[in-house]
């Protein structure tokens, strides 16, 4: 029995796709995520401190490749109270933060026009990256309990997103993005960033 399932017993390890296999192949379902999810480690708030590179973890979500597509570098963690949760790479080859304010609202909008979901808007997204910047923080770290066991998340200052985090490795953890009113959750992945 895993760490995961020892904290809470109602939460059941599903045999089946490890995460290893999952990025492999390139695709989970959202059960086999969230059976990923549910038995790997937690997390405490002080692991997520420092720069990290962002992936996807495709599960036939909406916005699975939206973040690839408008050139997501990953979350910068300064500290449990300075997050910076969007970080983008401009034309100029910069890592950029983004005010999340500013882009996150559009989200519903994905299942509505798919053509959001483009390499042509991604790009038109980079070009408008200055627009979209800000340096001041814009979440926040915090212990919450998510499926039965307490584990880091990202908290947005100013929406109704929380950012679930469970360990793979030492430098590597498997995210869900909770938001307010999404059907299935969105997972991601998030790496050390070695720069």
């Amino acid at each position: 029995m895993n760490r995961a399932t020892q904290a809470n017993p109602s939460v059941q390890a599903v045999p089946g796709l490890s995460f290893t296999a999952a990025k492999a192949q390139g695709q989970a379902t959202g059960g086999e995520a969230l059976a990923i999810f549910d038995a790997l480690e937690p997390v405490a708030p002080d692991f997520m401190i420092g720069a990290w590179k962002g992936e996807g973890f495709e599960t036939g979500h909406p916005l699975d490749g939206v973040l690839e597509r408008c050139h997501w570098h990953g979350k910068r963690f300064e500290s449990e109270e300075h997050v910076h949760p969007l970080v983008f790479r401009k034309v100029s080859g910069k890592l950029t933060s983004v005010k999340p304010l500013l882009t996150m609202p559009g989200l519903g909008l994905l299942d509505q026009m798919p053509f959001l979901n483009s390499a042509f808007v991604g790009k038109v997204f980079q070009w408008i990256l200055p627009l979209l910047s800000g340096r001041k923080s814009a979440a926040r770290l915090r212990t919450t309990t998510y499926r039965g066991v307490a584990t880091a998340t990202m908290m947005y200052d100013n929406l109704p997103i929380n950012d679930v985090f469970r360990k793979v490795d030492d430098n590597t953890v498997l995210g869900i993005m909770d938001l307010k009113g999404m059907k299935q959750p969105f997972f991601f992945v998030l790496r050390r960033d070695g720069n």
